[in-house]
């Protein structure tokens, strides 16, 4: 093994002592910068106006509108999906009936977004483009009939969507149908 000049035994221990003073001192200044103590969380409640409460429609009442509507439309021969989303437009639940052609899934879906966002039933909403062309251009939305809002306390906390049936009428009749079945 090779002998180590003086210089280099010299260099070799700065710099050893320099890697520990560096690390010791890093972890002094961590230690310092570190709070005493954690400021209090801040509560945020109605109490204090600062959150709100709301309504949603549960999974068993979506379920009973989604078949209430079903059932309306299958009274009558049609064969036609629902779908039942909350006030953010997520869809809760989707039933696609007996029959019901491919195209009836997503519209349905589009409706009922259409009709909680606009608080508002669609056949309403489709005049609306009249004045405003532009409506039909925002995503996830459908101008046709047969979506209807589900209110309480005159806000909207979802929206019920049928399609599939050969008019606007007949899906938003059964739409309808199902908001009904939650007030009872």
């Amino acid at each position: 093994m090779k002998k180590m000049t003086l210089r280099t035994r010299v260099l070799t221990g700065t710099v050893a002592v320099g890697a520990l003073a560096a690390g010791l001192f890093g972890t002094v200044s961590a230690s310092a910068a570190a709070p005493a103590a954690a400021p209090a969380a801040v509560m945020a409640d109605a109490d204090n106006g600062n959150a709100m409460t709301s309504t949603h429609l549960t999974i068993e009442a979506a379920t009973k509108a989604a078949r209430a509507t079903l059932d309306a439309a299958e009274k009558e021969n049609q064969r036609v999906s629902v779908a039942v989303v909350d006030r953010n437009g997520n869809t809760i639940v989707t039933l696609r009936g007996d029959g019901a052609g491919p195209q009836s899934y997503e519209s349905a879906v589009k409706k009922a977004y259409t009709a909680v966002s606009w608080n508002a039933p669609t056949s309403v909403l489709a005049g609306r483009l009249a004045n405003a062309p532009t409506l039909k251009d925002i995503p996830g939305t459908l101008f046709l009939a047969g979506g209807a809002p589900v209110t309480a306390k005159g806000a909207p906390i979802a929206g019920i969507g049928v399609a599939g049936a050969p008019s606007g009428d007949l899906d938003e009749k059964f739409a309808q149908a199902g908001v009904a079945s939650l007030a009872k």
